[in-house]
């Protein structure tokens, strides 16, 4: 990767990098995996940076890498992913520490959510952070339509969670 591609990278990773800690709080339950969860979206972004048309928002495509890697780690966790060594630019990417401390609704509302499935955990987590079906529908790899239906039965299912 050229020096000019590497420095925009940095750049834009560290202004969107709570995305990242977000998709890692929704697919992890302590520190250490959420670190190595962050630590492996990082390793994904930075292979496939060179290959961003900007086709769409940069946002939109953290969250396609970041989910779809937790999805692959968490349901074929035998399975090894190549990763690329980056310690040339390690030193140089400066993460900041996701606060960790929520109001106990958000706590209660994130265990509700990690009963549910992967698929169904990324997509309410798009839609809490107010992304449309067609955005939801482009991330996912799934129809609009498709989208708001299970939409509507995941919120259905964390109400019953959330109020037995």
């Amino acid at each position: 990767m050229n020096k000019e591609l590497e420095h925009k990278f940095i750049s834009e990773f560290q202004e969107h990098q709570k995305i990242i800690h977000k998709v890692c709080r929704i697919y992890t339950n302590n520190q250490e995996s959420h670190n190595d969860l962050f630590q492996e979206i990082t390793i994904q972004l930075w292979k496939a940076y060179p290959k961003f048309r900007g086709d769409s928002k940069l946002s939109t495509w953290m969250y396609r890498i970041g989910l779809n890697t937790a999805i692959t780690l968490y349901r074929k966790s035998k399975r090894t992913i190549k990763t690329q060594d980056f310690d040339t630019v390690l030193h140089r990417i400066k993460s900041t520490d996701y606060d960790n401390t929520e109001e106990e609704q958000l706590n209660l509302m994130y265990k509700a959510i990690h009963q549910l499935s992967d698929i169904d955990k990324g997509l309410i987590f798009l839609y809490l952070e107010d992304k449309n079906y067609r955005e939801i529908s482009e991330t996912l790899g799934i129809s609009e339509v498709n989208a708001r239906v299970k939409m509507n039965r995941i919120k259905t299912r964390l109400k019953t969670i959330l109020n037995p």
